[in-house]
């Protein structure tokens, strides 16, 4: 969740923001204080009751949030109308700074691709190690067979 102050925005700008957030099934909703507050209570966004205050509006995401944190600081960077205040990531709080470090990591597929091209690398040189050691092992006993049958 990304929480931002959305004065001075026009209903044309808005829209043209939630097409943004659309496309990586991002979700923005201007909220009233009172009841985000009460909803939040008792949950771990109870962490950002400061947040609540005067016109805020929630960016949510349930899946990637670094791609959730790109597209926010993206569109408040074309249109400066749009402060980008406080966030909650992971079930942490976070501040402006926060968020601006999330968004410089790849993304989730990237990373997730990295670990397992790690992965694999570390499997296929310990199979390679043992394919050797097997190897060796072969190539001691021939040597040793054809020692004792030239004797």
């Amino acid at each position: 969740m990304i929480f931002t102050d959305y004065r001075g925005l026009t209903v044309a700008e808005l829209s043209d923001f939630r097409s943004l957030l659309r496309g990586g099934a991002i979700r923005y909703k201007v909220v009233k204080n009172t009841l985000a507050s009460i909803a939040s209570r008792g949950t771990s966004v109870s962490v950002a009751q400061d947040s609540f205050k005067g016109p805020v509006g929630v960016v949510i995401s349930y899946d990637d949030p670094v791609l959730t944190a790109k597209r926010v600081l993206e569109y408040s960077k074309k249109n400066e109308k749009l402060k980008v205040g406080s966030g909650i990531i992971e079930g942490r709080f976070c501040v402006l700074d926060d968020i601006k470090a999330v968004a410089e990591l790849p993304s989730r597929n990237v990373l997730l691709s990295v670990v397992a091209g790690s992965l694999q690398a570390s499997i296929g040189k310990f199979g390679a190690a043992l394919s050797a050691t097997i190897s060796s092992f072969i190539y001691a006993m021939e040597a040793l067979k054809n020692k004792r049958s030239s004797q």
